[in-house]
């Protein structure tokens, strides 16, 4: 234990220590018990739909008609209807051939790269990829090559240049979570081809929200095909869980190849209706997502006037950057005492040097909430002299 108590200690030094936080509600805005109210740009549920009442009528029904746990891993007993027709439906909305739902999107991730790939293989995967996806790529035994961010020029010179017995797999996301710029998918696809790559692209960020819920891939559509579309249901779409999308082959591969859904408790019944109920409601108004986008747009344009500096826009997430963990904390806690909750990003979520704030719009957030939460970004952040 002292060794421990030695690592929480030097992690507390470097601004890096982290702990849990119970909060009374979820959603866009936060009640707190002492009657002040956040608002909240810290989470994942872009769309709101985490709390949407046909969603939570659909999570009801599953739990009645088939209980409240998965009661056994897929392969033994625990594939339920229910599970099958959500691959259907979550299939038909990527665009693909199959889907296979895990429990996790983490374990899912982890468990298809060290499927898709082994020691005699090699993994080309952008530096900024999820850690589930590096950890996969690692635990794969294949050899991993990681290219700087989205350049697409150094992970042509890899893969002309790098020897391989057996696969090539090449690991981006379509949209970045910390970032939230998009990946040049087109480029990707094309070198995938040209060197008879898999290309396996994580839409945990996009699903719900481009290609009318399909993910950017789709909106693309042809040129941008990747053979593995990996998804969560934890973010948009309001729920719990992961899948991929690809050939029936693709699927057929990854229920005998991927430990994570091999080994795993089928996904809960309730987290699966849920997520065909936030199905339903993409297909009801296919133009939420857009909505989301425009709201994003106008925050950005805000924040850019209140002398922040960010990015060019590109997505739902906007990353303001302060670079020392203790100023991005400093920044965090006293927007808290303006009444916004934006957590701290630190490493190693983020690279060394570039702690920053997160801010991830919603359609919780009407254009009255970002002209308020712009103002006062703006304001505490000239105070600290980082605008």
């Amino acid at each position: 234990m002292d060794s421990f108590l030695l690592e929480l200690a030097q992690l507390k030094s470097e601004g890096l220590f982290r702990r849990t936080e119970a909060w009374p509600q979820a959603g866009g805005r936060i009640e707190l018990p002492d009657g002040r109210t956040l608002l909240n740009f810290s989470s994942n549920d872009y769309l709101g739909l985490a709390c949407d009442p046909h969603i939570k009528h659909r999570a009801i029904q599953a739990i009645e008609r088939w209980g409240c746990g998965g009661t056994s891993s897929r392969l033994m007993c625990g594939t339920l209807e229910l599970h099958e027709e959500l691959e259907s439906a979550l299939a038909r909305l990527v665009g693909g051939e199959a889907a296979l739902v895990f429990s996790s999107g983490f374990g899912m991730n982890v468990g298809v790269v060290s499927a898709l790939a082994g020691r005699e293989d090699l993994v080309f995967a952008d530096r900024l990829s999820h850690a589930s996806l590096i950890d996969g790529a690692r635990l794969s035994g294949a050899t991993v090559k990681r290219f700087a961010h989205n350049d697409t020029a150094a992970l042509a010179r890899l893969l002309e240049t790098t020897p391989s017995r057996g696969r090539r797999v090449i690991v981006t996301e379509s949209v970045f979570s910390m970032d939230g710029d998009l990946a040049p998918l087109e480029d990707l696809r094309a070198l995938a081809t040209r060197h008879e790559a898999i290309l396996l692209v994580d839409e945990a960020h996009s699903i719900g929200i481009w290609g009318r819920g399909g993910g950017v891939c789709k909106a693309l559509g042809e040129t941008a095909r990747p053979d593995f579309t990996a998804a969560t249901l934890g973010k948009a779409l309001g729920t719990l869980g992961g899948f991929i999308v690809s050939s029936t082959v693709g699927r057929e591969f990854l229920v005998n190849r991927a430990r994570s859904f091999i080994f795993a408790t089928a996904l809960p019944p309730a987290c699966a209706g849920a997520a065909l109920g936030a199905i339903e409601r993409l297909r009801q108004d296919p133009t939420m997502g857009e909505r989301l986008l425009e709201r994003a747009r106008a925050f950005h344009g805000l924040l850019l006037a209140e002398g922040l500096q960010l990015p060019e826009f590109r997505s739902q997430i906007l990353p303001v950057h302060v670079g020392e963990n203790t100023a991005a904390l400093e920044l965090a806690q006293r927007l808290r005492e303006q009444g916004l909750l934006a957590t701290a990003v630190r490493p190693p979520t983020v690279p060394r040097g570039t702690a920053r704030l997160r801010l991830s719009v919603t359609l919780a957030h009407e254009l009255s909430d970002l002209q308020w939460a712009a103002a006062r970004i703006g304001q505490v952040a000239r105070e600290m002299r980082l605008a």
